[in-house]
């Protein structure tokens, strides 16, 4: 299966930067973390949960981590991003000591990590002692993901996007497992869904297909299985009287704490 690489930022922010603000706001007020923490924030991507920590709890300092050199510099550009460090690293050997920070979280990475369960052990790693441990990531087996009405259909015209590599990770019972076996102690967890409404079809196609889980598929496909795979979303996704298509996305959300 083809590597996914996330590597244009300003791409990326149209397709989930939307969508992981939506949620990452949801999530921030469920872990209610107090002010003045020291935030690690891996595979920041284009920045646009770093963003939602500086707006929202006045840390001490942020560092954004990612491989993407391209979605880093993205992240850099940001108005809100501003006072918060962006570095390439590896989610599962973080460039940092023991005891680093107060909070790591990831917001939507974790099924992307060749093994879930070192980059959670790194998290677990790099907090102090009573440190908060996070992350939210999309349903990816129950229908959670915002992009599975394009993917289904793919599927069903005998197309395969590349699907990222751990979807399993995604699921409550497999973060549970995870953040137990990191042993990490309170753990908590939620589901969290968004909405978003797009102007039209045309404008959710526009957007949503230049994930880089379907772009290269869409752009060797003909332009007459365009147009079917267009209108088989037509059906699956029903538009209001003036257009407007609204779409959910569904998330898995869980936090625990290093044993002080």
């Amino acid at each position: 299966m083809p590597e996914l690489r996330f590597d244009d930022g300003a791409a990326y922010e149209q397709v989930m930067g939307v969508w992981s603000r939506s949620v990452g706001e949801v999530f921030l007020d469920w872990l209610k973390p107090p002010q003045g923490l020291r935030w690690i924030d891996v595979g920041c991507g284009s920045g646009a949960f770093t963003e939602l920590i500086l707006a929202r709890s006045a840390p001490t300092g942020v560092q954004g981590i990612d491989p993407s050199e391209g979605q880093l510099a993205f992240a850099r550009t940001r108005a809100g991003a501003r006072g918060a460090v962006f570095q390439t690293g590896d989610a599962m050997a973080l460039p940092f000591p023991a005891a680093s920070f107060d909070a790591a979280v990831m917001a939507l990475v974790l099924v992307f990590v060749p093994d879930p369960s070192k980059a959670v052990a790194e998290l677990a790693r790099v907090v102090r002692p009573g440190g908060l441990v996070a992350t939210y990531m999309w349903d990816m087996l129950g229908g959670g993901f915002p992009l599975d009405p394009i993917v289904d259909e793919m599927n069903a015209m005998g197309l395969s996007p590349t699907r990222p590599p751990h979807m399993e990770a995604s699921t409550l019972a497999a973060l549970q497992d995870l953040w137990r076996a990191a042993g990490l102690e309170q753990i908590e967890s939620r589901e969290i869904t968004v909405q978003r409404t797009f102007r039209d079809l045309d404008e959710f196609w526009t957007l949503e297909t230049k994930s880089p889980s379907l772009a290269p598929v869409v752009a060797a496909m003909p332009a007459a299985d365009i147009a079917t795979l267009k209108q088989r979303l037509s059906t699956h996704l029903p538009a209001d009287s003036d257009g407007r298509i609204t779409w959910s996305g569904r998330a898995h959300a869980i936090s625990g704490h290093k044993p002080g």
